[in-house]
């Protein structure tokens, strides 16, 4: 093949410089400019070309690799992805603390074990060795779990650091550990239906990790805290279990509350769990009686019908109503526990806590008017706190005449403890209703009520129910001086065709000092059975009372409440009410 050689002719006009003349030459990289046509190199062409290809392809693929190294190493595995993003999410969760500064939940950094299947070398063998240190896992499903085909299986998240060395010491192939989150209650059962808990991964399921979950998981791990005081909460926790031991009942709810700002300063229901471990306790445990049961309350209702004669003008502290022989109404025949028989004033019947007394009254005034003043006080709806568990409350199906009458004592209507607890506390707060709340409230903060009936109304109220322990069925619930003002109340507990009369609902609401009310406070007690201390009584007289009392004495000197001078009346309700022992309603 003859190579002619490539001209290439190149010129250039200046204005003032000529260019030279350009000298032939070969050009510079004849490839460029010439192609040798032959089989061979077609053929070497079409393998670089090939070669090219698979090395971009294996870099692709190493670069693939490469990254899913990094997410599995910084994520975990696929199966573990979103628990992961959720862990790192929940890392932020608040923590929650009493008003004192006390921690009542925070989140530790624990380790959680996992295996992967496809690197057990034994499935069964791999099972009942982590048996041995930790009695909780189920070998037959792990082992079933461990000969999948998976490669990511759970074995035991938030490890303790002794069950972490003690599975790291067996030494068994194809075990991991992750870092993860754990929610801790460092105050154990105290107060545990009011912190609640959350599930594994840190969402918040009951009390309040429920009700402040949106602000626990902020994003920046601001701290909630909470109204109630822990001090507080520990006296009303021992009294309750005590008491609930001394006459074996069933169940107990105890609540503080400050009339004034609406703050629940304790909350206790018995049975109670232990909210690092909620799945070992049963349903009954969990529960939160003081919110999420509702109850007939018995004659403590009677401060709401005295109240509201007296606030729609039906009746005056002097208006008398014959209680000397029972009442039927609608096929019923209502009884009073210990009959007066006689003519009795609105002031007596509610110191002898006739049931005869307060239907009279009731219906006097009408069911309109009792649906409107059990209305305002909030005793027709959930109790307007900030638990999710708050129940609603169970209405007649029909508001006749029977329903006022019985309503009037407490039965035939069933609410909540702490709706029972708002409302006498309303009455403490001069007639002005305050939401119960389990957020703290400022010194400086300006608490927004409704007025539900008059002061004069009120106050009268007050006055009544301090009567009703220094001369009547509450005497037991005396705290020298403290002056505790209060009602007693027993309700049957229903049944098939009717009450049962040997299954009781034993309850005491009560404010203190009665002067100057501040504070409330109700114990309820779930079929409590008398012993020889109580001569065989199980009224709310006998078996709750006793509890407030106690509590009182107690918790006033934490809340800054002055003791007042010993008052005689007060020391003559006691031994009167210790050496003329009755039956209390």
């Amino acid at each position: 093949m003859r190579l002619w050689p490539f001209r290439r002719q190149v010129s250039a006009k200046s204005r003032s410089v000529a260019l030279p003349p350009l000298a032939e030459a070969a050009p510079a990289d004849m490839s460029r400019l010439l192609r040798i046509e032959s089989d061979e190199t077609k053929a070497l062409d079409a393998a670089r070309s090939r070669l090219r290809i698979m090395g971009m392809s294996l870099g692709v693929g190493f670069l693939l690799l490469a990254g899913r190294a990094v997410d599995i190493a910084v994520m975990g595995p696929a199966d573990a992805a979103p628990i992961a993003r959720q862990a790192v999410h929940a890392e932020t969760r608040g923590d929650l603390f009493d008003r004192t500064g006390q921690v009542l939940a925070t989140t530790l950094q624990t380790h959680s074990l996992y295996a992967d299947p496809s690197l057990v070398w034994d499935a069964r063998e791999t099972a009942e060795a982590l048996a041995t240190v930790l009695p909780d896992i189920d070998v037959d499903a792990l082992t079933e779990e461990l000969g999948g085909r998976g490669r990511f299986v759970w074995v035991q998240r938030n490890l303790t650091p002794r069950q972490r060395q003690a599975v790291f010491s067996l030494g068994l192939p194809g075990l991991g550990f992750r870092m993860e989150p754990r929610r801790v209650y460092p105050r154990g059962r105290l107060a545990s239906h009011i912190v609640g808990y959350t599930d594994r991964d840190m969402a918040g399921l009951a009390g309040a990790e429920r009700a402040f979950d949106s602000a626990l998981l902020s994003g920046d791990g601001r701290p909630v805290a909470l109204s109630i005081d822990m001090s507080v909460q520990f006296h009303v926790d021992e009294v309750l279990r005590s008491t609930m031991a001394d006459f074996e009942a069933d169940a107990a709810v105890g609540v503080v509350m400050n009339v004034r700002t609406g703050e629940i300063l304790s909350m206790v229901s018995l049975p109670d769990y232990d909210p690092n471990r909620p799945t070992d306790a049963d349903a009954g445990g969990r529960l939160n009686r003081a919110a999420q049961s509702v109850y007939e309350m018995g004659s403590t209702f009677k401060a709401f019908t005295v109240a509201m004669a007296l606030e729609n003008g039906t009746a005056t502290l002097e208006s008398g109503y014959d209680a000397s022989n029972p009442l039927r109404i609608g096929g019923h025949t209502i009884h009073d526990y210990h009959a007066e028989n006689r003519q009795l004033t609105l002031a007596e019947i509610f110191t002898h806590s006739s049931n005869i007394g307060s239907s009279l009254i009731a219906l006097e005034a009408g069911a309109e008017a009792q649906r409107g003043f059990l209305g305002d006080l909030r005793l027709l709806e959930r109790a307007p706190i900030e638990l999710a568990e708050s129940a609603d409350p169970l209405l007649p199906r029909q508001w006749g005449p029977t329903e006022t009458a019985t309503i009037s004592y407490g039965h035939g209507l069933a609410v909540s403890p702490i709706a029972t607890i708002a409302a006498f506390a309303a009455i403490a707060n001069d007639g002005v209703y305050v939401p119960p709340t389990l957020l703290p409230v400022a010194a400086d903060e300006t608490i927004v009520g409704e007025r539900v009936m008059s002061s004069e109304a009120a106050r009268a109220v007050i006055e009544l129910m301090r009567e009703n322990v220094t001369d009547g069925t509450g005497g037991y619930a005396e705290a020298i001086g403290y002056r505790v003002a209060g009602k007693t109340g027993t309700a049957e507990k229903p049944s098939r065709g009717g009450y049962d009369r040997n299954r009781l609902i034993s309850s005491f609401s009560a404010v203190f000092p009665s002067d100057d009310p501040q504070y409330a406070v109700l114990v309820l007690l779930d079929e409590p059975h008398g012993n020889e201390s109580t001569y065989g009584y199980a009224t709310g007289g006998w078996t709750a009372a006793p509890a407030v009392g106690d509590i009182v004495s107690r918790i006033a000197p934490i809340l800054g409440v002055e003791r007042a001078e010993t008052d005689h009346g007060e020391r003559a309700a006691l031994i009167r009410a210790a050496l003329m022992p009755e039956i209390i309603p």
